[in-house]
């Protein structure tokens, strides 16, 4: 009876110490959790508002500056992008906007696994509906009119670094609903040749002003093309090699693009290729630009730059679009530009 005594007693101890570590570790993970959400001293200043789509000359944004409007929709003047942000209740990975309408892209941690998914966007940042996405969010554009919506996912893979990924590209007309589910399905003619292939993928589609033309990345057989691509004809055709993640100049007349070029200090390097002459302009920003860069007018671009010793911010530069100049810090703790 001693022995059974003893053992129950054992027993009752280590229950009680797991039960205590456990209420630890728990009590230990929401203390991180509550100082990562706190705002960092010297930060932005980043406040609760509106943020509608339909505003005139603000620049929005995927806030990435730590605190509890980490990775909200924010937006800020655009001719004061250092002035103190507005932050909305919607968090996005990825985000775009254009016309008073808009996308988002989001991960939602689950139980057995994340789940992933595109928001179409009214301007008043409502969501029109919800579509199931087949990988991680990676980029996401709308047309100039608003009548088109594009994103693309990382189906197996999580960098476009990575010797082995996958991607799947969609474009929906908002106007019908009707959803294109993968680039992959185009009629697609390289070097003048119809041309079919198993490891065919697309990825950062922007949009011409025609509500038709678009442009993307092609990636077949170790290399990349910037492809000009029909939606009324279901079909792409090969412009230049080495272009990824391509952005439509407001004029239409240009793309800024990330260029391989596997130095030793960078992997891509942001170009400026004129659409007429193919010429091809190399930028002042020589860190290596992982990232679709967006116009913020004819003469300007920006894009995301990973922020120094922060794992998972990134900061938003802008540098000329005609090679002149040099970078300079747009908006800190912040990704996915969209200039309204």
């Amino acid at each position: 009876m001693t022995s059974l005594r003893r053992r129950l007693l054992i027993l009752v101890t280590g229950v009680l110490l797991l039960a205590g570590l456990g209420t630890g570790v728990v009590l230990h993970a929401a203390d991180r959790a509550e100082q990562a959400n706190k705002p960092q001293k010297g930060g932005p200043a980043v406040s609760s508002g509106r943020l509608t789509l339909d505003q005139k000359s603000r620049l929005t944004f995927v806030n990435s500056a730590a605190g509890p409007h980490r990775t909200a929709v924010a937006s800020v003047p655009s001719a004061d992008p250092g002035a103190g942000r507005t932050a909305s209740d919607l968090k996005c990975v990825r985000f775009y906007a254009a016309a008073g309408t808009g996308v988002c892209l989001q991960s939602v941690p689950g139980v057995l696994k994340q789940s992933n998914r595109a928001l179409l966007l009214d301007a008043d940042l409502r969501t029109v509906h919800t579509y199931a996405l087949a990988g991680t969010p990676s980029r996401a554009r709308v047309s100039p009119s608003g009548r088109f919506a594009a994103w693309t996912v990382f189906v197996s893979g999580e960098s476009y670094a990575s010797a082995f990924f996958s991607t799947r590209t969609s474009i929906l007309d908002t106007r019908t609903m009707k959803l294109i589910p993968s680039l992959e399905t185009f009629a697609i003619t390289l070097d003048g040749k119809s041309y079919r292939a198993s490891d065919v993928n697309f990825w950062g589609v922007t949009f011409a002003a025609d509500d038709d033309t678009f442009y993307a990345t092609l990636n077949t057989a170790n290399k990349t093309y910037l492809v000009k691509g029909s939606i009324s004809r279901r079909s792409v055709t090969t412009i230049i090699e080495n272009v990824e993640c391509p952005s439509l100049s407001p004029d239409g007349t240009r793309v800024a693009f990330k260029k391989r070029v596997l130095s030793r200090t960078a992997l891509w390097h942001e170009y400026v290729l004129d659409l007429k002459t193919l010429k091809e302009t190399a930028l002042a920003e020589r860190h290596s630009v992982d990232d679709q860069a967006t116009w913020l007018d004819d003469d300007t671009i920006a894009y995301a730059l990973p922020t120094d010793g922060k794992v998972g911010s990134s900061d938003l530069w802008s540098v000329p679009a005609n090679g002149t100049g040099s970078p300079r810090l747009l908006i800190a703790g912040a990704s996915s530009p969209a200039p309204l």
